[in-house]
């Protein structure tokens, strides 16, 4: 990344907890602010003023808070016909919490499309890992025959469950996790943070909508 860049962004001070507010600041491409740390209080601070880390693990850490942004509305929520029968099947066998560090590993190592390596950084996952042990980060689990074939995690934020990331070994098995913890948590949570677009959950209702109003409903819900 040019060094042009980082003249433009507001740098954090490792020693104080502090970012700028978003709702004001649009910062670089949605990116609201560069440097600090990954300590659990600063990570738990951006999220629940709906900020969060997204990097290459050997450059800076880059703090963003996309406008528009993308969520899932657990009404607003859309299972396929072909997704129906799979579940119908219940071929899958879906667990929560049941085994954080296994899903947050394999999410850091899954091959994606268009992307040649990872975001989550050793210190990142560790830092989660923390967030899981006080029970602010949750994961899903989704095993097949006794393997674990998919899952998903990310921080609960009062009614406001902020998705990180997923992963799948067999076709569908991100999906049927993803699709069970939203139906089972339909009363639980106001709104799904899945923060930028993916295909994959613009199949399954996730829309845009604006920063402002995303910010808005977190700052309603988060307590």
């Amino acid at each position: 990344m040019k060094a042009g860049f980082f003249l433009l962004m507001v740098r954090l001070n490792k020693n104080e907890i502090s970012f700028p507010d978003p709702a004001i600041y649009n910062g670089h491409e949605g990116i609201i602010a560069f440097g600090g740390d990954l300590s659990i209080e600063r990570i738990w601070f951006a999220y629940q003023n709906g900020i969060f880390p997204w990097f290459n693990p050997d450059e800076e850490i880059l703090w963003w808070c996309p406008d528009p942004r993308f969520v899932l509305f657990p009404d607003e929520l859309k299972v396929s016909k072909s997704m129906q029968k799979v579940l119908a099947r219940n071929i899958f066998t879906i667990t929560e919490n049941q085994n954080f560090d296994e899903v947050i590993y394999n999410c850091s190592i899954i091959r994606r499309k268009d992307q040649d390596g990872t975001w989550l950084s050793e210190d990142l996952m560790d830092s989660f890992k923390q967030l899981h042990h006080y029970g602010l980060a949750k994961s899903v689990e989704v095993w097949l025959d006794g393997d674990l074939v998919g899952g998903l995690y990310g921080l609960q934020v009062g009614n406001i469950f902020c998705g990180e990331s997923m992963f799948s070994k067999v076709s569908n098995a991100s999906k049927a996790g993803f699709i069970h913890f939203v139906q089972q948590h339909a009363g639980d949570f106001t709104l799904i943070d899945c923060q930028s677009h993916t295909h994959h959950l613009e199949s399954l209702g996730a829309r845009m909508i604006s920063k402002k109003d995303f910010l808005n409903i977190l700052h309603q819900h988060k307590k």
